[in-house]
């Protein structure tokens, strides 16, 4: 009799989660559908990626490098840290956020994994399944991503190019019902660039008053403002509308004792958010972030301990250079592209973008800003990232840090690929 043989199950497949299935991050699935073949005869020129470090011509000072390698060789900070943060790293960035209008200690202060943690914190604790938030259209993407895996409804509010992208206010509040935990509004802008006037900034507040919504401010550009602009935080401006702020070392800057403050630092995932409780509406939020902060049991050690060092030492020419490096890079991109038939520049006040508009109708064989371009790409070697990524079709956004040298080339060839292409009547398409 022959010995029997064991069969083993057959494995069926493993389903991934509500979350995971409910996770989708624009940008990616748009940029990696496209057809990005460069121009073998041009060198690559990337205006699409928002970050600062990647040309490499916007160092930090050693002041940054010298105070982590501090801690690291001082091996006081291996082990883990509180969820929400060192105590000390929390009272640098209240000391360092704090204003005459907007007073924080470090008790208003929760560490985080970078300033889309901080986001992601903020949308958790405010909504829940069932609930909408509101987010702005552009906007960057990690909105609609972070609301969505969570299984909330995200809802769009416009804003107006012609009017450098402020909010259209009726639009927004036609979008708010009994079920909007909270409206989500970014400035200085990414994608747009946009910096909102203190007269704005009320009126926006003014809707969420009436409407009872608190907000969550994302401040990762916190003035971040070119010359002619004047900064003014959400938290500053509100008398009673309570504000979680999320903000970072990725690309911030500070406007205090008159002097600008950018942290070219992405990668080290530091952010924080601030709580700003005009009406001590906040108390279980409070409970909420800290109990949240728990799930991943506080953020990099060895940065967040070198935070105090990092705030105060770091030299006032380094952020005067960096922002006016990019202002620089601002006017001449917005002057060269304003002279390129059938593109509509809006002019950036802050932050690090500029947005462009196309006359998709009147260019030869053009279907979208997706389809300008990947032939952009195709015939001159310039990368734009299509504004579909930002829910805004028939815009493009170009990042404004890349080297001056680079500026004129890539505009030269933008106006070459547009003279080949554009056939309407430039005069009827004029900049904003």
């Amino acid at each position: 009799m022959e010995p029997q043989v064991k069969r083993l199950k057959t494995w069926h497949a493993v389903p991934m989660s509500e979350m995971a299935r409910n996770t989708f991050n624009p940008i990616r699935s748009i940029v990696d559908g496209m057809k990005i073949t460069p121009n073998p005869k041009k060198p690559m020129i990337a205006l699409s990626i928002g970050d600062p470090t990647v040309f490499g011509n916007l160092p930090i000072p050693e002041e940054i490098d010298e105070a982590v390698i501090d801690k690291i060789r001082s091996h006081k900070y291996n082990g883990y840290n509180p969820s929400i943060g060192y105590e000390e790293a929390r009272q640098a960035v209240a000391d360092y956020t704090s204003s005459h209008d907007a007073p924080v200690t470090s008790k208003d202060v929760i560490l985080t994994n970078g300033c889309s943690s901080a986001l992601d914190l903020c949308i958790t604790v405010l909504a829940s399944r069932g609930q909408n938030i509101l987010i702005p259209r552009p906007g960057f993407s990690i909105y609609k991503t972070l609301g969505e895996s969570l299984g909330i409804q995200v809802r769009f509010y416009d804003l107006l190019p012609e009017k450098s992208w402020e909010v259209d206010l009726k639009h927004m509040e036609s979008q708010m019902d009994e079920n909007t935990a909270a409206v989500i509004v970014n400035s200085p802008s990414n994608p747009c660039g946009s910096v909102y006037s203190r007269q704005h900034i009320e009126e926006i507040l003014e809707v969420l008053e009436r409407n009872r919504i608190p907000m969550i401010a994302d401040d990762i550009y916190e003035h971040f403002v070119f010359s002619e602009n004047k900064y003014h935080s959400m938290a500053s401006v509100s008398k009673t509308v309570p504000i979680l702020s999320c903000s970072g070392l990725t690309k911030r800057g500070e406007f205090k004792h008159f002097s600008q403050k950018l942290f070219l630092v992405p990668g080290w995932r530091m952010g924080w958010i601030v709580v700003h409780d005009r009406s001590n509406a906040f108390h279980e939020i409070r409970i909420g972030l800290n109990s949240l902060s728990q799930r991943i049991l506080g953020p990099n050690s060895l940065v967040q301990s070198a935070l105090n060092d990092i705030l105060k030492n770091t030299p006032q020419s380094f952020y005067a250079e960096t922002l006016e490096y990019i202002e620089d890079n601002a006017k001449l991109f917005y002057k060269l592209i304003s002279e390129i038939p059938g593109l509509k520049p809006v002019k950036p006040q802050g932050a690090m973008y500029m947005m462009v508009g196309i006359d998709t109708e009147n260019f030869t064989n053009i279907k979208d800003d997706v389809d300008f371009t990947e032939k952009l790409v195709s015939e001159q070697s310039v990368f734009c990232l299509p504004a579909k990524c930002f829910q805004y079709p028939n815009f493009f956004r170009i990042v404004l840090t890349i080297p001056k040298e680079k500026v004129e080339t890539a505009c030269e060839r933008i106006k070459e690929f547009c003279d080949l292409h554009y056939n309407g009547d430039s005069r009827s398409y004029i900049s904003c």
